[in-house]
């Protein structure tokens, strides 16, 4: 049975507790979480629309800050309704942080153009398996490449790259941690994950700190604030998905109609709503997003209590948002099937998708290969040493496994925001010309 104790530590990987009067440790993490370079750049990284015209269509960045606003709400609303089973020194505003801060860090380690890019890596990956830069990995280092994940890619940056390289990283508190690994189980064992073998034990570490039990070496049992974190995105996600493609002309009112009808519930009349802000679908969105949110919130607490002892327990559920039964989940379901059918599909985005399997590929060829080339020959290939100088990690020449090499070449890549992944390949293209 998991414990709360040990779940809520505030714990920080090689720092111990520094106090401060005014900011609690899990406040802390959330202040580290805004000023780093990997989260700002989120502001130029794909949702779901790349290069959107439109300023009103999100970023990653939009997207991680409205999640980890409901994320806080939902917790603290959790907080009322288990504060019986929780540490009398945790209060709601903690136990609220502590699920914002894992909101805000969940997308952090997307590489550009969002789920398009993870593919284009894993694909790349697995297309070169044979290639002479790869025939050194084990078969776990490989898993890592060709099951490339953001979420594991935002693991790396928070406990090993940002601030202190190789050395903690942001040094979070290990219960802020814990609740942003969604899927807590090693790259070897497929898609999803949250955790490639090169940080395999600063999370032994966590999961023993927080006393999360490892099921089966490299799996273990989920943090409990991880199935809220996990629904705050949806809820995000689901509604503000719908929110961009009425922006960009994909769909109209008469698509989501039925969709917010259910989200509002029956004391608000749509349609008289909708007329009322002339008919604006930002203005209406304006005037009943936030019922819709607080419904879902409420909705999804109520789940979390009905499940709780299984949560608890360590065992393995489905999403809150799918274990509802209500009438206002029916809302999301419908936002989810919109996107299936008529937002993910959109052609345009398709058309820029398949672009940037061209561009990260472009820039993989160049940058793998090029540190293939200098961990043998060094500083005597000119153009493998610009390479390395380029992705700037002083420790990625012969001191450092291979597989860790290629890891720093990824976070170089998945740092990229979507413009500059694309600038440098044309570069790169442009100079390959040359030749």
């Amino acid at each position: 049975m998991l414990q709360w104790d040990t779940l809520l530590s505030a714990t920080r990987y090689g720092h111990p507790a520094d106090p401060d009067p005014n900011r609690s440790d899990f406040h802390r993490d959330y202040d580290r979480i805004v000023f780093s370079t990997a989260f700002r750049r989120l502001g130029r990284k794909t949702q779901v629309h790349p290069f959107s015209v439109n300023d009103h269509v999100h970023s990653r960045l939009t997207h991680s800050i409205e999640v980890s606003s409901v994320g806080r709400s939902l917790a603290i609303t959790v907080y009322h309704l288990i504060k019986q089973h929780l540490p009398k020194y945790v209060n709601e505003y903690q136990f609220g942080t502590i699920v914002q801060s894992a909101c805000l860090a969940h997308d952090i380690g997307n590489p550009p153009f969002g789920h398009a890019g993870e593919a284009a890596i894993r694909e790349w990956f697995r297309k070169n398996r044979q290639s002479p830069a790869m025939q050194d990995l084990k078969p776990d280092e490989i898993a890592d490449f060709e099951n490339f994940d953001g979420n594991a890619q935002g693991h790396r940056i928070l406990s090993k790259l940002e601030y202190h390289f190789l050395d903690g990283g942001m040094r979070l508190t290990y219960a802020t941690i814990g609740a942003m690994i969604k899927y807590p189980q090693l790259a070897k064992f497929g898609t999803p994950t949250s955790l490639f073998s090169t940080e395999a034990d600063l999370y032994r570490m966590t999961a023993y700190t927080l006393g999360i039990p490892e099921l089966e070496t490299g799996k273990w049992a989920r943090h409990p604030l991880v199935y809220l974190m996990e629904a705050a995105d949806d809820i995000c996600y689901s509604i503000l998905d719908v929110e961009d493609a009425i922006e960009l002309g994909i769909l109209s009112f008469g698509d989501v109609r039925s969709m917010f009808s259910y989200l509002c519930g029956p004391d608000v009349d749509i349609d008289r709503e909708y007329q009322e802000n002339g008919q604006n679908f930002r203005d209406f969105l304006s005037s009943i997003r936030g019922l819709a949110i607080q419904n879902l919130i409420d909705d999804v607490a109520v789940t979390f209590v009905k499940h709780y002892d299984e949560i608890m327990a360590g065992a393995p559920i489905k999403h809150l948002v799918d274990l509802s039964r209500s009438e206002v989940m029916e809302g999301i379901r419908i936002a989810k099937r919109l996107g299936v059918e008529r937002i993910y599909p959109d052609r345009r985005k398709t058309e820029l998708e398949v672009g940037s399997y061209t561009t990260l590929s472009t820039v993989l060829d160049a940058f793998i290969n090029g540190v293939y080339d200098f961990r043998k020959n060094g500083k005597n290939s000119y153009r493998a040493d610009r390479i390395v100088r380029l992705i700037g990690q002083a420790k990625i020449g012969q001191s450092v496994t291979a597989a860790e090499a290629y890891h720093q070449v990824l976070d170089f890549v998945s740092g990229m925001t979507d413009n500059y992944a694309t600038y440098l390949a044309r570069q790169i293209g442009g100079l390959a010309m040359g030749y």
